[in-house]
């Protein structure tokens, strides 16, 4: 079909090349030198025949291999097959070549657009099974209580008030699970801008750690933040900042031991990055977790997490927040002796005073 295809092409154009060249010499000869009628036809056919072989052979030397070659190209993506195209070569002598190099171009974008689409279709996948098995749970939770209180629990006075705190206990975590959701959701599918400024570093752990001052209180942790030059500043978003240094604060006094340690503190890399570390002296990572700690709802304590609130969407947070910023996330971690998270932040200047 493709030849039958290319001859045609090839055809049609010595066909008109021929009709329009032979009939125009024909005719002048017959003008010019009183040829018979008898001969000017003998002419025309002889004239027709030879424009015919001649355009016909050259048309299909010029471009049959180049429009195989387009065709190829097409048919490739047509059926999601994609190749490099290495073996073609295009001089770039005519509006057909330039056709082929954009015809590989499109075929690129093509293959790029769908290894994205297929990317987004497997992550929507994954993100509704992780919801739904997330999201049971507290649903069939706060369902019992309610129901338990339906059938007559409701008027007894010792069970009431502690089943309706349970099942709001579980709501709390719903709205917690939801937001942390739709955030990691919009992290992860790229529609999270950050809004990049210029801000000092100093002033935005001390904002967070005023912030969570009541929980080291409440869970008799020590929270202590090493102290560093308040004249340093970095380029970043700074509520994406608070959120990573947030949650892991937050993660380190939750995982910690009774009486344990929170340090907070900073490492001037040089001309430009900085090094911020929140170190823990709790219950650490087994080795072999380290680098799934950041994949959505995974939990090193599971029980632990969910008994406190824990979503298992912190870590994975912090880690699309650092990549959007073109940062470095590492973990260090030993069982039952504490963990040290670092990451990397973007020095814009340092002023002395």
């Amino acid at each position: 079909m493709r030849k039958n295809l290319f001859s045609a092409i090839s055809l049609r154009t010595a066909s008109i090349s021929s009709l329009v060249t032979a009939p125009t010499i024909s005719l002048l000869m017959w003008y010019i030198t009183g040829l018979g009628s008898f001969e000017a036809l003998l002419l025309f056919i002889l004239l027709f025949a030879i424009v015919f072989a001649i355009t016909y052979f050259v048309s299909a030397y010029l471009h049959n291999s180049r429009l195989n070659k387009m065709t190829r190209i097409i048919k490739n993506v047509s059926n999601k097959q994609f190749e490099n195209y290495d073996d073609i070569d295009v001089e770039n002598n005519d509006e057909l070549d330039e056709l082929i190099k954009q015809t590989i171009r499109a075929s690129k974008m093509v293959e790029k657009e769908l290894i994205r689409l297929n990317k987004i279709e497997n992550y929507r996948k994954e993100f509704i099974g992780d919801i739904s098995h997330e999201l049971k749970t507290p649903i069939f939770a706060i369902q019992g209580f309610i129901e338990t209180l339906l059938n007559g629990a409701i008027h007894d006075g010792e069970v009431n008030e502690v089943f309706l705190h349970k099942a709001m206990k579980n709501v709390n975590r719903l709205t917690y699970l939801t937001k942390d959701l739709m955030e990691i959701s919009r992290l992860e599918t790229g529609e999270l801008k950050s809004n990049m400024q210029e801000m000092f570093l100093r002033d935005v752990v001390l904002d967070v750690v005023e912030n969570l001052q009541y929980k080291t209180e409440d869970e008799n942790i020590e929270l202590i933040v090493h102290d560093f030059d308040k004249n340093i500043q970095i380029r970043a978003d700074r509520n994406q900042i608070k959120q990573v240094l947030i949650n892991l604060i937050e993660n380190a006094i939750k995982y910690n031991k009774e009486n344990g340690k929170v340090e907070i503190g900073m490492k001037d890399l040089g001309e430009s990055k900085v090094e911020m570390f929140v170190k823990d002296t709790g219950i650490g990572i087994d080795p072999n977790d380290i680098e799934r700690v950041t994949e959505r709802f995974f939990r090193v304590d599971k029980s632990r997490s969910r008994e406190r609130g824990g979503t298992g969407l912190g870590l994975s947070i912090v880690k699309h927040i650092i990549e959007a910023h073109g940062e470095k996330l590492t973990i260090e971690s030993k069982p039952d002796e504490g963990s040290v998270f670092r990451f990397t932040l973007t020095k814009v200047s340092h002023v002395s005073v």
